[in-house]
């Protein structure tokens, strides 16, 4: 199956997010090879691939929280590498496992995260985001006294915090109770609606099946389809992402 271009695929918006040709390895062993993709406003961008594929070396290359050694990425029209504030402004980052500060509360967090980014007027938001994912009842708590659910939650609510252009969500559901799933899923969409670019990195398929509205699967750093779900069954004649997922990256697959 020929690859596609990684061009977004959202008719008609110009992509917000541009990385063109990511290069990165350690050790002299390249974790991602020459990677493309384009994600547009309003659009979420699912991220695919087996263990040790690259999906957490992209997202953190595109935040910057890895310095680029190979490519380039353009946030909002501003290159990464000569622009790095500005970039950085337009970005929210939610990582796999966050760790919060241990000496701040929870409400010092998003004063924080406000000041980081500029964001005037920022309380009633903040409050509307502590009540949405259940740490209204924590704002005094601590960071090193939080549960992996709550620093997850905390997490999503200071990426929400600013209206960024671009988040990028590493296991986003990691450590949600059912009631916190439902939440963030459904926070999820609705950031998208308001034009958000969204890229969306899950080993929960049904996740990533219900949210994206475009696939880019990696395996051992290379791109290996990139495109809707619709064209990824067309190609291999599969019914469920979990089989086709499965096909594409069986020679990526690490023990």
């Amino acid at each position: 199956m020929a690859e596609s271009s990684g061009d977004s695929g959202a008719a008609g918006h110009p992509p917000v997010l541009r990385v063109r040709g990511l290069t990165r390895s350690y050790g002299g062993r390249p974790a991602v090879q020459g990677l493309d993709l384009e994600v547009a406003r309003g659009e979420v961008l699912g991220l695919l691939g087996p263990n040790g594929a690259g999906k957490t070396t992209t997202l953190r290359s595109i935040a910057g929280v890895l310095p680029l050694q190979g490519g380039s990425v353009e946030v909002a029209g501003c290159d990464l590498a000569r622009s790095e504030v500005e970039a950085k402004r337009s970005l929210a980052w939610v990582p796999d496992d966050p760790r919060p500060f241990d000496a701040l509360t929870v409400a010092e967090h998003l004063e924080f995260t406000a000041h980081l980014y500029g964001v005037e007027d920022h309380r009633e938001r903040a409050r509307v985001l502590l009540e949405r994912f259940e740490l209204a009842e924590r704002t005094s708590a601590l960071g090193s006294e939080l549960s992996r659910g709550m620093r997850q939650k905390l997490a999503i609510a200071q990426a929400w915090l600013s209206n960024p252009a671009v988040v990028l969500l590493d296991e986003p559901l990691a450590g949600l109770d059912p009631r916190g799933i439902r939440g963030a899923r459904t926070a999820i969409r609705e950031l998208a609606s308001e034009g958000t670019a969204v890229v969306l990195s899950s080993h929960q398929l049904d996740l990533v099946e219900a949210m994206a509205d475009r696939l880019l699967v990696l395996s051992r750093g290379r791109v290996v389809f990139s495109g809707t779900l619709a064209e990824l069954r067309a190609a291999r004649a599969e019914s469920s992402l979990e089989e086709v997922f499965l096909e594409l990256t069986a020679e990526g697959d690490e023990a």
